[in-house]
């Protein structure tokens, strides 16, 4: 579903969008940070532009962490911190919809982000992969992305890392979206 900062549209299948995925020491925005964000530009239907990069934490990332996302402080050592990296990620979004799966938690930690480091705001139209998939795929019992993906036969080696869980959230919502669009 299509969201704005003020209501909630009732376009749902969109041809024109960005999928974003981040990774994050966390469930915490306030108290944890991200250590990956990837993007892929769509534009009519098609991948168009990829954006990847792992970003240097201040803090350790922990061993549930690692063993979930394979991201380890040495493989951060030398990327580039969050205020060096969110910059770019926002300017490749640009004014895009957003796409993602359980949206509302890669955003919340984008927007606190760009606020602490940068004093902005990020107020693009968000579509969420979770809700739309609850709306229309009413007979599977889990909404996870994993799950979803088994649902699909979509590949899903080497999820828990952004730029692959951007690539199976495509593939789901252009999965949901072609069979309601018959």
């Amino acid at each position: 579903m299509l969201y704005t900062a003020k209501e909630e549209l009732p376009q749902e299948f969109i041809d024109n969008y960005t999928v974003i995925d981040i990774e994050t020491t966390g469930l915490s925005c306030v108290k944890n940070e991200i250590i990956e964000l990837s993007a892929l530009k769509i534009r009519n239907n098609k991948v168009v532009d990829k954006f990847s990069s792992l970003v240097k934490p201040a803090g350790h990332i922990n061993s549930f962490i690692r063993g979930l996302t394979g991201i380890s402080d040495d493989l951060v050592k030398d990327a580039k911190d969050i205020t060096r990296v969110l910059p770019s990620f926002i300017d490749f979004i640009d004014k895009d919809t957003v796409l993602g799966h359980n949206v509302k938690f890669d955003l919340r930690f984008i927007k606190y982000n760009l606020q602490k480091h940068f004093q902005r705001d990020f107020n693009n139209d968000a579509v969420d992969t979770m809700k739309i998939s609850r709306k229309y795929c009413t007979a599977l019992t889990s909404h996870r992305l994993q799950s979803l993906a088994e649902h699909f036969n979509i590949n899903t080696k080497g999820h828990h890392r952004a730029l692959k869980d951007c690539e199976i959230t495509n593939y789901v919502y252009q999965n949901i979206k072609q069979l309601n669009l018959k």
